[in-house]
């Protein structure tokens, strides 16, 4: 059982075939590429849609959380003095947004109603590296323990 949001995705991710390492908040020290970080997850806010009292101690409160996820790849390498061969893997990313979305993420300590893909981003960065953010929103239940100080 995964303690956080993060680290259900990463579990998630785990269990599925794309054979590409996951980390949480960032790589380890000099990791190779493809490599795929889950962020912690960011806001979360009161999911208005949902039924949750705060009267009710037995009614769920549920929270929609924003977790982004980055996978970083290789461009392409060179293979001639004037040749390169592309190493990127097109569509993996479409691919990891498709398998998170409707996803209820079973390693997660809380009810997960769903996952839901928001948006993916390409972005090139430095080194011959390109960078695709995904951004899902988790609603999910909130957990007492979350909220009781201990």
């Amino acid at each position: 059982m995964a303690a956080s949001t993060s680290g259900a995705i990463k579990a998630y991710l785990e269990s599925l075939s794309f054979h590409v390492p996951v980390f949480r908040d960032g790589p380890r020290e000099g990791q190779a590429e493809p490599y795929i970080v889950v962020q912690e997850a960011l806001p979360a806010a009161r999911d208005l849609r949902a039924a949750g009292d705060f009267g009710d101690p037995a009614a769920d409160i549920d929270v929609l959380e924003t977790v982004v996820i980055d996978l970083v790849q290789r461009a392409r390498v060179k293979t001639g003095e004037r040749t390169t061969k592309v190493t990127e893997r097109y569509g993996l990313a479409e691919s990891i947004g498709r398998a998170l979305h409707g996803c209820t993420l079973p390693e997660h300590p809380a009810r997960v109603r769903a996952v839901l893909l928001q948006d993916i981003d390409r972005i090139p960065i430095a080194d011959n590296r390109v960078r695709h953010s995904i951004t899902v929103t988790v609603r999910r239940a909130l957990l007492s323990a979350e909220v009781t100080p201990t």
